[in-house]
């Protein structure tokens, strides 16, 4: 088979490069991302390596480039990307970017520093302007209470003499700013401390003051504090440093307020051209640096992981050439020696590289080549487990499989056509969406998923087409095969009428596509027939989907030449699957076919046997009662007999599945210990191998050549156990298909009768306005509820059903990831360099 069924064949090679060349070819594999490289220096020190210092000299651009990216975000510049990859530069060409990047982090941190020292200056003479302009309103207040003081002494007015304490007293004053939330514990701490000496007065700035250190906005007050002495004045100057208050010079003579006011005025003014300037000189650089620092981090991105994959690489004796080993795609080898050509090509060595593939017996890396459509597909497998090396791959069949059964248990043609729409919206629109690279979690998931969403959209439309099931309605596009032999009266008042397809109220012909629409108004057995039809499409599909994955690890035994496996795991666990529950698949095809309503007895409906308490017969080795007079228990000639035999082939599956295959290696070594020619037909890694065990393609599985026998028992025992119990377990968790359609039905019918009905009840224009709003509700509950939470949960189910029913018959997932050289993934991972074995 092809790649897309199995991972690529994949190749050991080792790879001589000269010393000159190395950079140039290793960037070509770079460019490719085919090549994954091994550590040849495990033991070394990541700070003792050969190009260490080149690395570090990478890590140092990256910070300033960083330093670049964080002060363009900060001023909100866009930054172009033309969303081309610029080739990884030349050696030589480290030295100007160093150089460039060096000039350009000096001047910004140097325009910075200057912006910021002129900030603190425009700060403080802000803060002194408002401190003037506040205190000439306390002074002014003063004066006017000076003005009544003397007033009353004229007029002996000794109680208002009295509420002027210190009037012939010279007051000392500080003035300056702090932050408006701390104001509260200030004026307490000065209270306390001064014992109640000092006079504080305070006035809020109205509009905030921007911190220069980290450009918040800041609101603050200002305060004035009398006091008396100079003991005062030096505990409020240590109270207003340990409250981080900012205290400025103000004069007590009007006129020199004033003129300083004035000269302030000036200061600020000036200021304000200067900061502009330097912003505007700030803006040019950014502006600069913005139109090509994607494409320097891309280069300095490169030239760090080339470096990186360098110091995997070991130096021969002369010191001249550098030998790697790598896992290369066989197919691909052609490609990369060209690739390795042009890079020596570009260096100007005359010396070719030499790629030599090598023996080895280790498990390869497993690689399966994807694109954007397969991609998704493949992610759902790799997160149960890397598939082994060149074992069958579930992701194609997945692609159908995967959808259709997430589409049974959501079957709804207008739910499905807005998962549909939503899905393709997202493909119309993915070279938009892809080029945004948001770090939104949940969007990256739901645009990763876009293909997978639309085909789940797409399915479902079909599957609410066979249930005839719309936002819980239905379709009457061909009419109904039901007539009503009886008035609309007896229609309309008993809710327990039933339509008996023995009379001529059915056509007697099958419906052309779906179900019936009649169905949708059979309030009393609607739910009695969807269940009995849903409950056994999903015990067939869930059959029908193990007996392919058991089929899938026939694929696997023949591809490694595993014929213990073969004969002792593939033909019993496939023969016991369908003599059982294959032949209840057939049990439910034959009631289908022989028992009807309009048949002549004994093949009435009637007398159609329960099939779930034949097979329980059958298991048991019993026969029940008939479902009534003169019915037959059977339904067709000689079912007993088949039942017995089927039982006891079933029966005699289990032992060979637990001993076959351990008495088998066990003979295998005791022939071999006497050295007798192992058994025909045979390889080594099938007698050292278990179930899934590798062949000579050195993958598929495990080994076992040493253990013990014990161990191999056991852990044959544990499989067939787990085969076993997990046959009738696995079939019974496939009515989950039944279950989730049957509630995902329900919820949508409670949606339309309980919400969306009270508004198609009302009539005339309230009635239209009320059906707007009862709409808009329906129809957020609708997207919320049946869309979002129902399809998680049926995505979720499916994934269940693929990961443990459908794979745990043939998928080891044993294996490790094919993890090459590619620049596309280091960038696209933000420069992150993966560490390869």
């Amino acid at each position: 088979m092809g790649s897309l069924f199995r991972s690529e064949e994949m190749a050991l090679c080792q790879l001589f490069l000269q010393s000159e060349a190395a950079y140039a070819c290793v960037s070509e594999l770079g460019e490719l991302g085919l090549v994954q490289f091994r550590d040849l220096n495990p033991d070394v020190n990541a700070f003792q390596r050969k190009f260490v210092n080149e690395v570090r000299r990478c890590d140092e651009m990256e910070r300033k480039l960083r330093y670049l990216e964080k002060e363009i975000k900060k001023d909100g510049i866009p930054m172009l990307d033309t969303g081309e990859s610029p080739e990884a530069p030349q050696p030589r060409e480290m030295i100007d970017l160093e150089a460039t990047f060096e000039k350009l982090e000096n001047e910004l941190r140097e325009v910075n520093q200057n912006a910021e020292a002129l900030k603190r200056n425009f700060l403080e003479l802000t803060e002194l302007k408002h401190i003037l302009r506040k205190t000439q309103v306390f002074f002014d207040e003063m004066a006017d209470n000076q003005n009544e003081d003397e007033q009353a002494q004229l007029l002996g007015e000794e109680g208002v003499r009295a509420n002027q304490p210190g009037q012939n007293l010279k007051l000392g004053f500080v003035a300056g700013v702090i932050s408006r939330e701390k104001l509260p514990a200030f004026e307490r701490m000065l209270w306390r401390a001064c014992r109640g000496n000092v006079f504080l007065r305070q006035a809020m700035i109205e509009s905030p003051l921007e911190d220069p250190t980290n450009g918040d906005q800041v609101y603050k007050s200002v305060f004035i504090i009398f006091f008396q002495g100079d003991q005062l004045k030096t505990r409020v100057k240590k109270i207003c440093e340990g409250f981080r208050a900012t205290l400025y010079p103000c004069p007590e003579a009007p006129a020199d307020r004033r003129e300083m006011a004035m000269g302030v005025m000036t200061r600020i003014e000036d200021l304000n051209t200067v900061l502009g300037q330097t912003q505007d000189h700030r803006h040019r650089v950014l502006v600069a640096a913005a139109k090509n620092l994607k494409n320097w981090f891309v280069k300095v991105r490169k030239i760090k992981a080339i470096y990186h994959t360098l110091n995997l690489f070991n130096l021969d004796v002369t010191q001249k050439c550098l030998i790697a080993e790598c896992w290369v795609p066989l197919l691909d080898i052609e490609t990369i020696q060209l690739a390795l050509r042009r890079g020596t090509e570009r260096s100007g060595s005359s010396v070719p590289p030499i790629l030599n593939r090598m023996q080895t017996f280790e498990n390869p890396p497993t690689y399966n080549r994807t694109n954007k459509f397969t991609k998704a597909f493949q992610a759902l497998i790799d997160a149960y487990g890397v598939a082994s090396y060149r074992e069958m791959n579930p992701a194609p069949y997945t692609i159908i499989t995967f959808p259709f059964l997430f589409a049974v248990m959501f079957g709804d043609l207008g739910h499905g056509a807005i998962m549909a729409l939503f899905g393709l919206w997202m493909i119309r629109k993915e070279k938009g969406l892809a080029a945004q690279k948001t770090d939104n979690e949940i969007w990256n998931i739901f645009f990763g998923g876009r293909y997978i969403i639309f085909l789940m959209g797409v399915f479902s439309m079909y599957t609410g087409l066979i249930y005839n099931d719309i936002f819980s309605k239905s379709l009457n596009i061909f009419g109904s095969h039901w007539h009503l032999s009886y008035n609309k009266s007896t229609v309309w008042n008993n809710n327990y009428l039933q339509l008996s397809p023995a009379t001529s109220d059915y056509e007697g012909t099958p419906y052309p596509f779906g179900m019936d629409p009649i169905w949708q108004i059979a309030s009393s057995n609607k739910i009695v027939f969807q269940n009995a039809y849903k409950m056994k499409i999903s015990i067939i599909f869930g059959v029908l989907h193990m007996i392919f994955g058991v089929i899938m690890s026939w694929h696997n035994h023949t591809y490694f030449r595993n014929r213990l496996s073969l004969l002792y795991e593939f033909i019993p666990q496939l023969l016991f699957l369908v003599v059982l529950f294959f032949y209840l698949v057939l049990l439910m095809f034959i009631k289908w076919n022989r028992y009807a309503a309009t048949n002549e007895f004994p093949m009435t409906e009637a007398c159609a046997p329960s099939i779930l308490i034949t097979f329980i017969d059958m298991v048991l080795f019993k026969n029940s009662k008939a479902p009534g007079k003169d019915c037959n228990i059977y339904m067709f000639a000689g079912q007993s007999f088949f039942q017995t035999i089927f039982v006891l082939i079933a029966l005699a599956c289990i032992p060979v599945m637990l001993l076959g295959k351990p008495i088998k290696i066990m003979q295998a070594r005791k022939l071999a210990n006497e050295e007798v020619q192992p058994i025909t037909g045979a390889s080594d890694a099938e007698v050292g191998g278990m179930s899934n065990g590798g062949g000579s393609h050195g993958g598929g599985g495990e080994h076992h050549d040493e253990e013990e026998m014990s161990e191999i028992f056991i852990h044959q025992g544990i499989h067939t156990i787990e085969y076993v119990l997990g046959s009738v377990s696995h079939t019974a968790s496939y009515l989950r298909l039944w279950a989730l359609s049957l509630a995902h039905a329900q919820l949508a019918e409670v949606l339309w009768s309980m919400v969306l009905s009270l508004g198609l009840n009302k009539e005339g224009w309230l009635g239209g306005i009320f059906l707007t709003v009862v709409f808009a509700f329906w129809a957020v509950l609708t997207v919320g509820i049946l869309v979002l939470m129902e399809g998680l949960s049926a995505f979720l189910h499916t994934l269940r059903l693929h990961w443990v029913e459908f794979q745990s018959k043939f998928y080891m997932g044993h294996g490790y990831a094919f993890q090459p050289f590619s620049f596309d993934t280091i960038i696209e991972n933000g420069g992150a360099v993966t560490e390869t074995e």
